[in-house]
């Protein structure tokens, strides 16, 4: 969602895998490649608490008024998500719905 690539003092890098649809008892989503994207800590942390979700167009959603504006300007300018090249390994539309229709707070 930034396009930042962070690079930790060890040469890694700093991100996480996010669950689209949660693996948790309450939402049973797949630990599965589609239902992940790779966040850094804090995207995650909104994420997660339904602060931020994507359209089927992979454009970010965002509570605007809950996000403090210098987390807005970390968000990739053209309001996308970076996607991989093999279009296989896309996040999958039906747990992108699941998401907005159930975690996100817009």
């Amino acid at each position: 969602m930034t396009g930042l690539s962070i690079i930790n003092g060890g040469g890694r890098p700093e991100v996480e895998a996010a669950h689209i649809r949660p693996v948790g008892n309450d939402h049973h989503g797949p630990d599965s490649m589609r239902n992940g994207i790779a966040l850094s800590r804090s995207i995650h942390w909104m994420f997660d608490r339904g602060l931020l979700s994507l359209t089927d167009g992979y454009e970010i959603l965002m509570v605007k008024e809950l996000i403090p504006d210098p987390v807005k300007r970390l968000l990739n300018p053209n309001g996308k998500i970076l996607l991989p090249s093999d279009r296989r390994l896309y996040p999958h539309p039906q747990f992108l719905q699941y998401h907005r229709e159930q975690i996100f707070k817009g």
